[in-house]
């Protein structure tokens, strides 16, 4: 589809967006804040409430504490996702219009708005925690912001709203797992605070998918080929650029402990691109060209093929443990 066509069908879209806002995401007012979970600095017993933390925390198995900071890491970097989001043709346009753009630019800004209290919250608990290096965490939230962020989505708003729907399902199983791992450690709160966050992030990816779908009903074949360009470049993961020194790659020992606890694996990789194609009805999409067929056929057996080659990977031996009170060692 020509690129007025493309901006044309995001425009038409805007009713949709408005609607989902208004229906399904919380007023600042009304929403939860990082305070609930967290000691009052102000009140008498914020002393006794932060050795309450330490003391569930204490048991916490050290990669899963590795692999909580490396979500709250990524969750930090949110000034590159929005920066992203707002790089899209569709949404890039309509930013500064009178009474804050349009509906694309305030969705932009009410799923930051809610993404952001999520990094709040665990960079708070975690210092609370006492298990964690945080200035060896802070320089690599600093590195990983100055490095940015490139979904390889080259602007198109469709190959975007692809990369979302999939990168917030796989923000969500990656923070339930965790929350399951700590909650069998004896971490109740820290199991508590991971669902609420991966309930977020099941809303969002709910919204992303939702536009998706109404892009496929409008231009079906620019859709397909929008889904199967995302895949055959692989969903880059929002931290890959974390560290860029490959002699010390945190992004590679934080990803290889995620995959050896299963916190997120190959095989969720590949679940994702399933459930995928099974959300859009792949399948059964009608009104495409030579092209878009082609496209229709490699995504109905794409699933399947990683499924096979997440059987054949080899489960990581070794990886640092980043980021701890006197913890950098192999496991």
């Amino acid at each position: 589809m020509e690129f007025q066509e493309q901006l044309e069908v995001m425009n038409s879209l805007e009713k949709s967006v408005s609607i989902f806002i208004n229906e399904k995401m919380t007023p600042p007012e009304e929403a939860w804040q990082p305070s609930d979970f967290l000691p009052n600095f102000g009140e008498a017993d914020f002393a006794e409430k932060v050795a309450d933390i330490q003391r569930e925390i204490a048991n916490v198995p050290d990669t899963v504490m590795v692999s909580l900071i490396g979500n709250m890491i990524t969750e930090e970097a949110l000034p590159s996702y929005q920066t992203y989001f707002n790089s899209l043709n569709g949404v890039n346009d309509q930013i500064n219009l009178e009474e804050n753009g349009n509906a694309w630019a305030k969705w932009s800004r009410v799923w930051t708005a809610e993404e952001n209290r999520h990094g709040d919250l665990l960079n708070k608990y975690l210092y609370l925690s006492g298990r964690v290096n945080m200035k060896a965490v802070e320089s690599t939230i600093q590195r990983l912001i100055y490095n940015g962020f490139d979904a390889q989505a080259d602007s198109d708003p469709y190959q975007g709203l692809v990369y979302t729907s999939f990168q917030e399902r796989a923000t969500k199983i990656s923070h339930v797992n965790t929350g399951k791992l700590a909650l069998k450690s004896g971490d109740s709160v820290l199991s508590k605070i991971c669902g609420i966050i991966a309930g977020e992030e099941a809303k969002h990816e709910k919204a992303y998918k939702y536009f998706m779908s109404k892009v496929f009903e409008i231009d079906p074949n620019g859709a397909m080929l929008a889904f199967e360009k995302m895949m055959r470049k692989k969903i880059v993961m929002p931290a890959t650029l974390m560290d860029i020194n490959l002699k010390d790659n945190k992004f590679i020992n934080f990803s290889n402990i995620t995959q050896k606890i299963g916190v997120y694996t190959s095989k969720d990789y590949a679940s994702i691109i399933e459930h995928l194609v099974a959300n859009w009805n792949i399948g059964e999409v009608t009104g495409l060209n030579e092209f878009g067929r082609k496209a229709q056929d490699y995504l109905g057996n794409l699933a399947e093929r990683y499924y096979k080659l997440a059987d054949r990977i080899k489960e990581p031996e070794e990886a640092q443990l980043l980021w701890l009170n006197n913890k950098v060692h192999s496991f």
